[in-house]
């Protein structure tokens, strides 16, 4: 009996499979703020199909349909990178724990993404459904950056780098960085790029969604610093300060883009770039948080079986 063929998968090839999931996730948040920001978040105003007739925009949408279903077809390359990710996770060995779990995660989180979009759509881009569609996919991120990172760790218990007070602040910051990220979905909620001219608002006053969101951004900025100085001072692994220090210098970034978007009207290519930095702080700052520990090999237990190593006869007198 002819035993299976296998195609071998590398762990380069995983790897890579690995990233282009976040890149991909990142990159149709943008797009998807596009659509919001040209106001097409009804260029196709049905789902799943684009009008009652047409799975595809008609040249009677015009531009906005067109932002729309091209936005809808990312979701296919979404699934294909994902999809293809999960084969490369169960092709691959040897297969380490928690691969294939999180490449499956991902998989199901890009189809509950469709489904949450069609019911935004539906809902005729209500601003809770909007918020909760962009959470989703910062989750989706977080799940992302898991498994591309697990593509290159060992299956060994998890080894804190720094001492349990700066783990403690690290996760401070993470909260920190989500808490913006939630407060910062209410403050669009507020403001006037709905998706559509009719699209309805979430009743919050912008200035003080605004100043809340700010102060928690403050915050944040605050803990950052903390944290990066107190990592240099305990003596912390360098690439656990270069992190730090590198989700500094994004944060600094973002509030600069936030501020300028916020006194100059909230322009459409600023609000944008905010989208993007907000990908961007979130990933910088789980990129601090797996620096400060590391996997060990697992250690090979001894086999029972094996028989026990003779004891060298004692040479004579």
């Amino acid at each position: 009996m002819k035993r299976p063929v296998r195609f071998p998968v590398s762990a380069t090839l995983l790897r890579r499979l690995a990233y282009a999931n976040i890149v991909a996730n990142a990159a149709i948040v943008v797009t998807g703020g596009a659509v919001r920001l040209t106001a097409s978040g009804l260029g196709c105003p049905t789902w799943p199909r684009c009008t009652d007739e047409s799975y595809t925009a008609t040249p009677e949408m015009g531009m906005h349909g067109v932002i729309e279903f091209g936005n809808r077809l990312l979701t296919f390359v979404l699934v294909l990178i994902a999809g293809a990710t999960l084969l490369a996770a169960l092709a691959h060995r040897p297969r380490r724990r928690g691969v294939v779990p999180l490449a499956l995660a991902v998989v199901f989180g890009i189809v509950a993404q469709a489904v949450i979009g069609g019911i935004t759509v539906r809902t005729q881009l209500h601003p809770s459904i909007v918020g909760i569609h962009f959470v989703v996919s910062m989750l989706l991120l977080l799940v992302a950056y898991a498994l591309w990172r697990r593509t290159a760790e060992p299956d060994g218990p998890k080894i804190p780098l720094v001492p349990p007070a700066l783990r403690t602040l690290t996760w401070l910051t993470v909260v920190a960085s989500a808490a913006v990220i939630i407060i910062g979905v209410a403050v669009t909620g507020s403001g006037p790029h709905a998706g559509d001219a009719d699209a309805i608002r979430n009743g919050l006053d912008p200035q003080t969604i605004s100043q809340v969101h700010a102060d928690l951004v403050f915050l944040l900025v605050g803990l950052t610093v903390g944290l990066w100085l107190a990592l240099r001072a305990v003596g912390a692994p360098a690439h656990t300060v270069r992190a730090a220090g590198m989700l500094l210098l994004v944060e600094l970034a973002q509030g600069l883009i936030g501020f300028v978007q916020y006194f100059t009207n909230l322009p459409a290519l600023l609000v944008g770039a905010h989208m993007l930095g907000s990908c961007l702080v979130w990933l910088a700052t789980l990129a601090v948080l797996w620096s400060t520990r590391e996997r060990r090999p697992a250690e090979v237990a001894p086999d029972p079986a094996a028989a026990p190593a003779e004891e060298p006869v004692p040479a004579a007198a």
